[in-house]
């Protein structure tokens, strides 16, 4: 049985800024590597928490036609810039851990620094450095950016058909 967690904009937005406020804690940041896409919503968040002003990009294809895991690719690898940098004060943040294996290919082109997700599913949970919330493993999680507003009939008027 696949369980689903749709979070609204509200809620995300509730747990990048307790991810921040973990982060805020360690300090010592310098420049975040978003995992693009996903990571670039909480990045965005945490960059204007902690007063980081350097923001670079990872971009990794995993997922195809939304739900179908597929092989990592790496489309934009990180700039020399940031692989210049001591590697922990670069912060990664993605939105989600899942297997573990976006994380993997990512780690491996930065080792040292340091990973954030505001969710982790338990298989990509070793790889994380610090996250919000766990969610099981079998949960797909629908962000606020997949979804849209939209009436829905009330659950009386489906049981009276």
């Amino acid at each position: 049985m696949r369980r689903s967690l749709h979070l609204s904009w509200d809620q995300f937005h509730a747990d990048t800024r307790t991810l921040a406020q973990r982060l805020a804690e360690r300090g010592g940041f310098s420049a975040i590597a978003a995992v693009a896409r996903g990571g670039l919503f909480p990045a965005g968040v945490i960059a204007r928490e902690l007063g980081i002003r350097v923001i670079e990009t990872i971009c990794v294809v995993s997922y195809h036609e939304d739900t179908t895991r597929g092989e990592i690719a790496v489309l934009k690898s990180l700039s020399e810039d940031i692989l210049a940098r001591p590697p922990q004060e670069v912060l990664i943040v993605d939105d989600l851990v899942d297997t573990g294996n976006t994380a993997r290919v990512v780690k491996a082109q930065l080792p040292g620094a340091y990973f954030a997700t505001i969710y982790a599913k338990p298989l990509g949970l070793p790889l994380v450095d610090a996250y919000v919330r766990e969610i099981p493993q079998d949960t797909w999680i629908y962000f606020p950016w997949d979804t849209g507003l939209s009436f829905q009939e009330p659950i009386g008027a489906r049981n009276s058909r």
